[in-house]
């Protein structure tokens, strides 16, 4: 049996292969650790569970509406509206699976065979297989040194087939949180181009310090018009297995996803509406402390990888680190340290190739301390073997 062109095409995620990787090493009995999965390592939120469990109990385990149940829409059009300022109506709101599939029915629902779609590095591993299998080309923009966008390569980018860009702050694998002015200023280069915006802020109550994360939609009604915003469950609520996200969006394109997905994979799953809606109504208290307890590991974690003398830049929002690791790479590039990196330690890493920058390698730090602890003292080890090949820092 042969598969389409367009499903062989695509790569396996890197981040899963490698998490089942490690897993499989782990029930193998070898000593792992596995810092390569971004998922939080916390419970679920008490509402979400006791909401769930209710759901479950009352017997509201039926199909939804394709687009989500009346409540749940009006539950994040209330939420989006709060938090990014301006007013969303449940019309504007679809709900989906994920966060992955939410963004991949809007890119299917936007883009025609041969546009082009601009795509910032260092950049999530599904951007670039998503946009491939619509039909889209992404034409990868390489960060500054900082990894934040570089404005004027993103300008020069732009063409004739440019269709739209699509942003993610905080940033996965970088943990970079745009600027307003950097927002700002790519908003006005997708008003000057007539380009729609699609932003991933799946990350967005995950921010340290600073200003908050900002989004294009609250720039102006203008720039909300021709933006997209994906987010869901999974990272500030601990949700990753109930699978629930949305796409906020013009009602035309959100009433699209619905449509498309209600063809292609039917309702979301009602017991996880029900407890999403619960911890959209009233922020239960364990996001904050979640987040206070990410922002200790990430001091630990990058103190400990600038000791190793690892470049890192000091990520402000969500929950890796992306040091380089340029200086000890050899032909293989990170792909083939992070492969040496688990043979000879257990220490389970993903290659920046992965996000289209392979001088750097991404940690998760939704772990323990006493576990960020232990694989800094591993990849210390490794690193000592390891013969470097220019001073820290001289390369990308």
């Amino acid at each position: 049996m042969r598969t389409n062109s367009r499903v062989g095409s695509i790569a396996l995620s890197t981040t899963i292969a490698l998490d089942t990787r490690a897993k499989d090493l782990i029930a193998a009995g070898r000593d792992v650790v596995n810092m390569s999965v971004g998922e939080p390592d916390f419970p679920a939120p008490m509402a979400a569970q006791d909401a769930a469990v209710a759901a479950v109990r009352a017997g509201r385990v039926r199909y939804t509406a394709a687009e989500g149940t009346t409540s749940l829409r009006k539950a994040i059009a209330e939420h989006v509206s709060q938090t990014r300022g301006v007013a969303y109506a449940p019309a504007e709101i679809t709900v989906c699976h994920s966060a992955k599939h939410a963004l991949s029915g809007a890119i299917l629902a936007l883009v025609e065979p041969g546009d082009e779609v601009v795509c910032l590095l260092p950049a999530w591993v599904s951007y670039v297989e998503i946009l491939r299998y619509s039909g889209a080309r992404p034409v990868e923009i390489p960060s500054r040194r900082d990894l934040g966008p570089d404005l004027a390569a993103i300008e020069r980018a732009i063409g004739p087939r440019t269709r739209g860009i699509l942003l993610n702050s905080p940033n996965n694998p970088s943990g970079y949180v745009m600027s307003e002015s950097e927002v700002r200023a790519i908003a006005a280069l997708a008003e000057r181009h007539d380009l729609w915006i699609v932003t991933d802020e799946i990350y967005r109550r995950l921010v340290y310090g600073g200003a908050p994360n900002f989004s294009p939609a609250s720039i102006s009604p203008a720039v909300r018009a021709r933006t997209v915003i994906v987010d869901g469950a999974s990272k500030a609520f601990a949700m990753t297995g109930y699978r629930i996200g949305y796409v906020a969006a013009p009602e035309e394109l959100a009433a699209a996803v619905g449509r498309l997905h209600s063809q292609l994979t039917g309702c979301p799953n009602a017991v996880s509406q029900a407890a999403f809606e619960a911890c959209l109504k009233v922020e239960p208290p364990e996001v904050q402390r979640m987040c206070e307890e990410f922002q200790r590991r990430r001091d630990v974690l990058v103190a400990g990888l600038r000791s190793l003398g690892l470049p890192c830049e000091l990520p402000r929002g969500a929950f890796y680190a992306f040091p380089d690791v340029a200086r000890f790479l050899d032909a293989r590039g990170s792909a083939g340290f992070c492969e040496d990196l688990l043979e000879e330690v257990g220490l389970a890493l993903v290659p920046g190739s992965a996000f289209g920058v392979d001088a750097h390698v991404r940690l998760s730090y939704a772990t323990s301390i006493a576990t960020i602890e232990q694989a800094l003292e591993r990849l210390g080890r490794f690193l000592a073997k390891r013969n470097p090949r220019a001073p820290a820092g001289t390369a990308r």
